[in-house]
Parts: C-alpha cells; sequence; structure tokens
C-alpha cells in the first residue's frame, strides 16, 4: 500500500502506532492550550521575578522524582500511568478553582507557571519511556518522527483553540478544555496496554524481535525510590544524555527570558501577548507536523543519528549570532519558531531513540531523572545566570553573544552521543548498556 511506503509501517505495528498518535495528540493538545496561558502568568507573576519560578521548578521537581520512583517501586505500568494522568487532570480542577476565588492573582499565576513547568516535562517524559519500551531500535528510527507527529497535530489544535477562545471564554475556562483532552490521554494509555498485552511478538523488517509487553514486563519494576539517580550515575552513556539536556535548557532559557524582555516591550495588553505566544505556537507546530510526517525519519537515514541530534544545536549557534546582531522582535519570532520546531520535529525524536538501547528500568526511572529534575535544574541554574549577567549591566544583544560557545559544545556532545548509541545497539542485549 502507498501509506505503508510513505510512513513506513508494518502491518502489525499499525494499531500500535494509531493508538500512540492518538495518546500524544490528546497529552500535547492539553498542554499547548495551556502554554499561551502559562507564558502570559510568567509576565503578570513579574518579569524581574521568571529566575524565582525556574527554581520553584526545580525545587518542585526535587520533591516529585522520588514520589515517582516509590510509584515505579509499586504499581505496574497499567496502573501507573493512568494514575499519573488523572492525577494531573485533578490538579487542574484545583486551579480553576483558584482563579475563580479571591486569592490574589499574582500569586496563584506564579504557582500555575510552576505547575505547568512540572507538568509539561513530566507527562511527556512518561509518553516516551512508554514508547521506548514498546518499541525495539529499529521501529523507533522509523516510527518516532511519525508518533511525534501526532503530538504536533494536537500541538496545533491547542494554541489554536486558545487564540479562538480566550476572549470568548477567557483564560480560566480554558483549564478545563485541557482537562478534557488530558483525559482523552487516559483512554488511549488503557488502549496500548491492552493491545500491547495481547500483541505477539513479529520479528521486525532489521530482524529485530519486537520488545511487546507480557504480563512479567508489566510488573513493578521494584528498586530504591531514588534508583534513577543511580542508575544515571553509573553509566557514562545516561550521564552524555544528562549533559546534552544541560545544554540544551541553558540556551533554550536564556532564549525564553529574551523573549519575555522583547514581548513586555513591544506590548502592554494582556490579551494581545497571550495572542501572540498562541500564534507562535501555532506557526512552530504546523511546521513541526510537515517535518515530522516527510523528513524526520528520512533524515536520520540518510544522515545518521549523530548529524541529526546536532542539527538543532548548529541552528541555535546560527540563531543566537543573529540575535545577538539583531536583538528586536522579528528575529527573536523567526530563531524561537525554526528552534522549536527543529527541536520537536528532529532534535526530540532522535533523543528519544537514545534511550531504546537501554534497559526497561533506566528507560523509566533513569530517563525520568533525566527529563524532569536535570531539565529544571538546567532551567533554575541558567535562569539566574541570566539574571546575574543583566545585573552586571549585560545588553540583551551581549547575552545572545555568551550562548554562541555554548551551541558549540552543545553540538559536539550531540556528536558524542550519536555515535555512541550506534555502538550500542550493536552490542548483545545480556546486560543494560553503561
Amino acid at each position: 500500500m502507498r501509506w505503508r511506503a510513505t510512513f513506513r509501517i508494518e502491518n502489525h505495528e499499525l494499531g500500535a502506532v494509531l493508538w500512540s498518535c492518538a495518546y500524544f495528540f490528546c497529552l500535547l493538545c492539553s498542554y499547548y492550550i495551556l502554554r499561551p496561558v502559562r507564558d502570559e502568568m510568567g509576565i503578570v507573576g513579574g518579569v524581574e521575578q521568571l529566575q524565582w519560578l525556574f527554581t520553584g521548578t526545580f525545587v518542585v521537581m526535587l520533591l516529585v522524582v522520588p514520589l515517582f520512583g516509590a510509584a515505579t517501586r509499586r504499581f505496574a505500568r497499567r496502573t501507573l500511568l493512568p494514575a499519573v494522568y488523572l492525577f494531573f487532570i485533578a490538579n487542574l480542577v484545583i486551579f480553576y478553582v483558584l482563579f475563580n476565588s479571591d486569592i490574589a492573582t499574582r500569586h496563584v499565576a506564579r504557582m500555575f507557571f510552576i505547575w505547568l513547568s512540572v507538568f509539561n516535562l513530566f507527562v511527556v517524559s512518561v509518553f516516551w519511556s512508554f514508547m521506548a519500551d514498546l518499541f525495539s531500535n529499529a521501529q523507533a528510527r522509523r516510527l518516532f518522527g511519525l508518533i511525534a507527529a501526532g503530538g504536533s497535530a494536537g500541538a496545533v489544535l491547542g494554541p489554536a483553540l486558545t487564540a479562538m477562545l480566550v476572549k470568548s471564554l477567557g483564560p480560566v475556562n480554558l483549564l478545563l478544555v485541557s482537562a478534557a483532552f488530558l483525559l482523552g490521554a487516559v483512554t488511549c494509555i488503557r488502549q496500548l496496554v491492552r493491545w500491547a498485552d495481547a500483541a505477539v511478538p513479529v520479528a521486525d523488517e532489521h530482524a529485530e524481535p519486537v520488545p511487546m509487553a507480557r504480563a512479567a514486563t508489566d510488573a513493578p519494576m521494584g528498586g530504591g525510590i531514588l534508583a534513577g539517580l543511580s542508575l544515571l550515575f553509573r553509566s557514562p552513556y545516561l550521564l552524555g544524555i544528562a549533559l546534552y539536556i544541560l545544554l540544551y535548557t541553558w540556551l533554550a532559557t536564556f532564549l525564553y527570558f529574551e523573549q519575555a524582555h522583547i514581548v513586555k516591550a513591544a506590548y502592554t495588553d494582556s490579551a494581545t501577548r497571550t495572542q501572540v505566544f498562541a500564534g507562535m505556537d501555532l506557526a512552530v507546530n504546523s511546521l513541526t507536523i510537515v517535518t515530522q510526517l516527510f523528513i524526520t525519519a528520512r533524515l536520520v537515514e540518510r544522515l545518521g543519528l549523530p548529524m541529526t541530534l546536532a542539527l538543532v544545536p548548529a541552528l541555535m549557534l546560527l540563531g543566537f549570532a543573529a540575535l545577538g546582531a539583531a536583538p528586536v522582535l522579528g528575529v527573536l519570532v523567526g530563531f524561537q519558531v525554526m528552534r522549536r520546531a527543529g527541536n520537536y520535529a528532529v532534535a526530540k525524536p532522535a533523543r528519544e531513540m537514545l534511550f531504546t538501547v537501554v534497559s526497561r528500568e533506566e528507560k523509566y526511572k533513569a530517563k525520568n531523572v533525566i527529563d524532569t529534575l536535570v531539565y529544571r535544574g538546567g532551567d533554575a541554574a541558567s535562569g539566574w545566570l541570566f539574571a546575574g549577567l543583566t545585573g552586571l549591566g549585560l545588553s540583551l544583544s551581549a547575552l545572545a553573544f555568551v550562548a554562541i560557545p555554548v551551541a558549540l559544545v552543545f553540538a559536539l556532545t550531540a556528536l558524542w552521543l550519536g555515535h555512541r548509541q550506534e555502538d550500542l545497539r550493536n552490542l548483545p542485549r545480556v546486560q543494560p548498556p553503561r
């Protein structure tokens, strides 16, 4: 069939791919309905306080990661994954009540900014852990771009709904719309677990076994609540991934802070700023979905994983050079749209492929530490660095130039990781690779 040739899906994979796309669609639609609201809440809470918000997010992560580690010890995947999303749905209802109460808006805005910054990393990390658990390395190279496109479709609809509805419904009522999509993600998880339990393992076109779930593999993983940290520090490969994430967050946070300052200077109306953020999200995700559907898998195949991972670092190096030369709204928007689209369409699927060659415990526990604690730790540190350099009198232009050597190190780290992953995937799978 033509669709098989275009999207490179085997017949036995179709059900899993469709449910995975639907799962990621609901998840990112839910998040992107709220993302423009979060960005506006960051401004409402005070641009000068952003570094505190990033620090608050990191502190919350310090509390959440051990709790997730404890949950993986006790609960099977079929119970754990839906419970994570139901917990966040309950949080959305609580915020809906708080925003409609007499509590000071600025304090609730700061709480919501921190909460959504935890939410988006945590739920997406859980999603990709599940995907790396269901699909083999060879399948991931063919299918992760397509699965990510399902999420991008939701990421297109989310900001479009926000842009259309924010002035008529108001930002607060969008929380309930987001919760409804998150509930849809729970339904998809249950279908995927049911499908995986019933599936018969079939060798894929690369003669690599399909690691479909069984009752035994769905059992709780055991281990200590801080096992993710232990696994991380014992593995140079996982530490390399953590460094990659740290460098990415360092650069992305610098760009986010520059965005907040430039947009605040350009627009004074809150609803207008929310629409601008939603418009950027819409542009990013429209570009992303086209790339994921038709380019990502072929890019990995033709360039190899090392060069694919290094594309976004190279783009960020050029982007910060342009922003340093002209720190204005047009350059910022162009850079931010290209950077985020490149990350979601190319770097993110490629980065998730790195985890297909590690053990199941590392996929859930160590990966969660990297995706949440390391990520937000990098955010907090770079936020304070940005504030400190601003306090020393550096301009937005100078701060952009400071980021250029970091982008170079980021690119070199990406190349090393890609080569290391290709080495590890050829090793016998007797023990978890280190």
